[in-house]
């Protein structure tokens, strides 16, 4: 088949190495992947930083002291990049929850969150998948969509990667304002079962989700791996929908949803999805 989203590290390979992280990227390069999903957010002084959650992550972010932090995680949007950069993600505290996930995962303590414009300048030729994270159930804890989705712009124009990035959001103003101000831009539609609503797709809900992807234009829907099914993934192509699952991680999981004819895979295991995928 046409693997033609191919198959993409979930924040670098979180299972692997340090999520997020220039040292995770490169790690997971190193591995033979050559698509990346990573996440972005605005800093105070308009910097736009690549990180999952609107504030620091406890299971992962240590002071300037090395203490992991525990009182309530300042949000990205609060600190500057300066005092971002104070921080160590470099490690997963131990007995945390993700720690207890991903077992296997190598550290590298000194790691910091890096800007999108150092991602993509320092592996030029890979390919990535570009979560803006905003969030319509909590609006104060980033910046709005379209400042968000403009500054995110901003960074791929700069680093000349329009070519080589898709932007994504279960936030879908964020694909309405690209459709409007960036026509020429890939967009991927988030979809989990929990945001399939009139508060996460600013529209009701009508009909089924591909369908719902399609209305909007496509050409990607990337929908939550467990929910997915193979009458979801035939009406998506009957669409004309590429279908981008994540966060597949399962072996027999990969080989079924490759059996299903899907147009990539985001796995924080990726190295397993790329042997999968040369398994007949």
């Amino acid at each position: 088949m046409d693997f033609i989203l191919g198959v993409q590290g979930h924040r670098g390979a979180r299972a692997l190495f340090p999520e997020n992280t220039l040292e995770g990227f490169i790690a997971t390069a190193a591995l033979g992947v050559q698509v990346f999903e990573l996440d972005v957010g605005m800093t105070a002084d308009g910097i736009v930083v690549v990180h999952h959650d609107p504030g620091l992550n406890r299971d992962i972010a240590r002071d300037g002291r090395g203490d992991w932090l525990s009182t309530a995680a300042p949000l990205i949007r609060d600190l500057t990049f300066a005092d971002l950069s104070r921080y160590d993600v470099g490690r997963l505290k131990p007995g945390s929850k993700t720690a207890a996930l991903f077992p296997d995962q190598v550290p590298h303590d000194g790691a910091r969150i890096p800007t999108l414009d150092a991602v993509l300048r320092a592996l030029p030729t890979a390919k990535f998948t570009v979560e803006v994270k905003t969030l319509p159930s909590n609006p104060d804890a980033t910046v709005s969509a379209p400042c968000l989705t403009d500054a995110v712009m901003a960074v791929i124009d700069a680093a000349d990667a329009v070519g080589r990035c898709v932007v994504e959001s279960f936030d879908w103003r964020v694909q309405r304002h690209l459709r409007r101000t960036r026509p020429e831009v890939t967009v991927a539609w988030l979809t989990r079962p929990d945001a399939i609503s009139k508060l996460w797709w600013d529209v009701e809900p009508l009909g089924s989700v591909p369908a719902s992807v399609a209305r909007e234009g496509g050409p990607i829907w990337a929908p939550y791996h467990g929910a997915l099914t193979l009458p979801d993934v035939q009406e998506a192509h009957a669409l004309g929908l590429l279908v981008l699952p994540w966060t597949v991680n399962d072996r027999d999981d990969m080989r079924r949803l490759l059996s299903w004819g899907v147009d990539g895979l985001i796995s924080d295991r990726p190295d397993l999805a790329l042997t999968a995928l040369r398994i007949p």
